[in-house]
């Protein structure tokens, strides 16, 4: 008798056997052709791998990512726009994409001199 993984099959004709019980002594009799099968406990097959053995463009270009830091992230663009609490001629902006990609972005304005937003 022939097995992969949990599926029994039977020595002689190949026709796949009712499932195991697991106990060593039980036969398994083939409905195809009558042949009497030992029935055998499934086997667990566990097969590794290395990261390399599958070759990828998206992990090849993984090193070239940059990573930013807090100080990155603080680059606000000027904009010559007054605040309308201190009338200060120019204020700081970034855009952030708080909804659905086929909607506009949001603008956040912050004036460094009273911090108004």
């Amino acid at each position: 008798m022939a097995s992969i993984g949990s599926l029994i099959f039977c020595t002689d004709c190949g026709n796949l056997l009712r499932e195991s019980t697991g106990d060593e002594k039980a036969i398994l009799i083939c409905e195809l052709c009558g042949t009497k099968n030992k029935d055998i406990p499934s086997k667990t097959i566990t097969s590794e791998s290395k990261p390399n053995a599958f070759p990828s463009a998206l992990r090849s270009k993984r090193s070239a990512v940059q990573t930013l830091t807090a100080a990155d992230k603080q680059g606000d663009a000027i904009i010559q726009q007054s605040c309308p609490e201190c009338d200060r001629p120019e204020m700081r902006f970034y855009t952030l994409q708080l909804r659905s990609a086929d909607e506009g972005s949001t603008v956040f304005y912050t004036c460094e001199g009273c911090g108004h937003k």
